[in-house]
């Protein structure tokens, strides 16, 4: 069976910040492509000439495409002409969004470099959340769990801890409960009002291969036969769905989701059911 070639490509990334904006653009835009794949080069806090001479050069040395984030429009300007005298792609991510913004709210917008970083309420509110998330993983401190935005239910490896994370990153306080079998769930979470709380499962097999493979990484292949056997995780997944129908608990499957899709469904439950209340 012949082997597949991937291609490469080299991609450069000049933010005058921290470049996040970028990478989450370029690397959607990459996945489109399953057989290239880019050779990042990330340029960030580019903000003075001398800085961006570096860039330039790196830029003649390994062409590719160019996508940026200067709000300073003499180095922004001065890109765009070098690039088109290198004959290599260039675009500014925020020009055609800033653009879109000024035809419809008028006015030219104040550049601020590195804005969303800005230390407002709503960072600490997100510092806050991050805080209460790591100090409730894995059912610790369930006395104040009802202090909590969401609590994510579910037997072992399905994705818990990493979603509670990329939701306490956007402000939502989280908390992860483990449902263990032979072990009873606390009279204190089926009881929890304030919380929406969701259940997350999986498919057997999925589950299965998860848990085998971080056995391998324990190098603990022999301990607990029934944590990777699949009839009796299937019970466990079964045992798991019941508990949540009782409460009326929304389910989730993670088979084949990514936590950032995972945790962007729990976001929808979570603005459904605060609409809900205060209508």
């Amino acid at each position: 069976m012949p082997h597949r070639t991937t291609n490469y490509f080299h991609l450069h990334l000049i933010s005058d910040a921290t470049g996040e904006t970028l990478i989450t653009v370029a690397r959607a835009a990459a996945a489109q492509y399953t057989a290239m794949a880019p050779v990042e080069h990330m340029h960030p806090l580019v903000r003075s000439g001398k800085q961006l001479d570096r860039v330039l050069t790196e830029i003649e040395s390994t062409p590719g495409i160019v996508l940026y984030t200067l709000l300073e429009k003499d180095l922004a300007e001065r890109l765009e002409k070098t690039c088109r005298e290198l004959g290599v792609p260039c675009l500014s991510i925020m020009g055609p969004v800033l653009n879109l913004f000024q035809a419809y709210l008028g006015g030219e917008a104040k550049p601020r470099v590195g804005a969303q970083h800005v230390l407002n309420a709503e960072y600490f509110k997100r510092i806050d959340a991050l805080n209460y998330t790591m100090l409730h993983d894995d059912g610790q401190h369930i006395d104040d769990m009802e202090e909590a935005d969401v609590v994510l239910v579910g037997v072992s490896r399905t994705s818990k801890t990493p979603t509670s994370i990329y939701l306490a990153n956007r402000g939502v306080k989280t908390a992860n409960f483990p449902l263990v079998p032979g072990v009873p769930v606390p009279a204190k979470l089926e009881s929890l009002a304030q919380p929406l709380v969701v259940g997350l499962t999986a498919s057997p097999e999925r589950i299965v291969q998860i848990r085998q493979n971080r056995l391998l990484g324990l190098h603990a292949e022999h301990a607990a036969e029934d944590y990777v056997d699949r009839h009796a995780v299937a019970a466990e997944i079964a045992q798991a769905r019941k508990l949540c129908g009782k409460h009326n608990w929304p389910i989730i499957d993670v088979t084949r989701r990514s936590i950032e899709e995972t945790a962007a469904e729990v976001m929808a439950l979570l603005v459904a059911r605060r609409r809900t209340a205060a209508g």
